[in-house]
């Protein structure tokens, strides 16, 4: 008779039950929140992020660009995004034959203004287009080479031909300290001119950022982008809360800067892009934007945002901490209950009913413990 009592109250139960339950009832609710996390481990590390890596353009941004500013090397000044130029309008008709083949923001922002300016059809689009990460864009238009990126793309790019040294290129630089992306626009060994881009901070984003300081003071937040410094800066001053940019950096670069940052904490990375796909898979969580994200993003990373909201980022950050402590009380729940019973029964004190009453009971408490996740606000 002792002895079954002792079997039945160390029956294990209690002790399996209290963690899936309690995973899988914060994955329901988080994907009822519109966030999809991937599994049981995943939110673990959730739960311990202390670093988060933020790419700009699609994630922080609008990742809606658009054009303000067009400059052909035969114009005496830039005009503005709507005003009428010839040169000007060949030079955004001649970028939008590399860019219309292309996903990326910038890519889309030149080919809406060619359209604007109805020159979207003014010639063929391009052969052999080759995208270069971080730098751009080019190909083949009539038997000469179209580029079209940043100051990088021609200077490091010896099959490009356009020469970076004039006057267009000067004032492009000058463009770019003001805080907008300027791409250079180059065929054959000519450059036509430049076009100037700004990207609106998301809405939410402050508010986002200041909600994930208020839930962890000591979170740290970084922003990783390719842009250039001054873009970088004046778009981490308008939203705020950014404790840390890294500014012009490419695919790789930012993956490498996420293995930096992980010598410091477990990092999560927060992006949207093609080109943040190696940053997702490196950091110890990658989380995309589900609403305008692209599937390469989506398929690499542990937490998809549906909604593309910010705010999700917190919510997910204090449900997986959350679920963290629960599995603990839920632990301490199941062996503290069954080692007050065990206590009695060696000895024969308990009876046979408690055990089994203890046994259940355990099993209960922890289910309905792990449970209330499910209405967790």
């Amino acid at each position: 008779y002792r002895g079954l009592a002792t079997l039945i109250i160390a029956c294990p139960c209690a002790l399996i039950i209290s963690i899936p339950v309690t995973v899988v009832s914060a994955l329901a609710r988080l994907a009822q929140l519109g966030v999809l996390v991937k599994g049981g481990a995943q939110l673990d590390r959730l739960a311990k992020v202390n670093i988060i890596a933020f790419d700009k353009t699609g994630t922080l941004t609008m990742g809606q660009p658009a054009v303000t500013a067009i400059r052909g090397k035969d114009c005496a000044h830039p005009v503005a995004a709507n005003d009428d130029c010839i040169v000007c309008e060949d030079v955004v008709a001649i970028a939008a034959t590399v860019e219309t083949a292309s996903e990326h923001p910038l890519a889309q922002a030149v080919v809406a203004s060619a359209r604007s300016r109805g020159v979207s059809d003014r010639w063929p689009q391009a052969a052999n287009i080759t995208a270069h990460l971080g730098r751009g864009v080019s190909g083949e238009l009539a038997g000469e080479r179209i580029a079209v990126g940043t100051h990088e793309l021609f200077t490091h790019g010896a099959d490009h031909g356009a020469d970076c040294t004039d006057e267009v290129c000067t004032e492009a630089a000058g463009l770019q300290a003001t805080g907008r992306t300027v791409m250079l626009v180059g065929r054959g060994k000519n450059m036509l001119g430049y076009i100037g881009v700004e990207d609106e901070p998301r809405a939410d984003t402050r508010a986002a950022l200041e909600e994930l300081h208020a839930l962890d003071p000591q979170l740290k937040t970084v922003m990783l982008t390719g842009d250039n410094r001054n873009v970088a800066d004046s778009i981490a001053q308008q939203i705020g809360g950014i404790d840390e940019v890294r500014a012009g950096l490419l695919p790789e670069h930012k993956q490498s800067v996420i293995r930096e940052l992980q010598a410091r904490g477990t990092v999560a990375m927060v992006g949207d892009g093609i080109n943040d796909a190696p940053a997702l898979a490196q950091a110890d969580i990658g989380i995309a934007m589900g609403g305008g994200g692209t599937a390469q993003a989506m398929e690499t990373a542990d937490v998809v945002l549906m909604q593309d909201n910010l705010h999700a980022i917190a919510t997910a950050l204090r449900l997986s901490r959350l679920a963290s402590t629960v599995v603990k009380q839920n632990i301490a729940l199941s062996l503290g209950l069954k080692l007050a019973v065990l206590a009695l029964a060696i000895p024969g004190i308990a009876s046979l009913w408690l055990a089994v009453l203890a046994d259940v009971g355990a099993t209960l408490v922890v289910t309905l413990n792990g449970m209330r996740l499910l209405r967790a606000k």
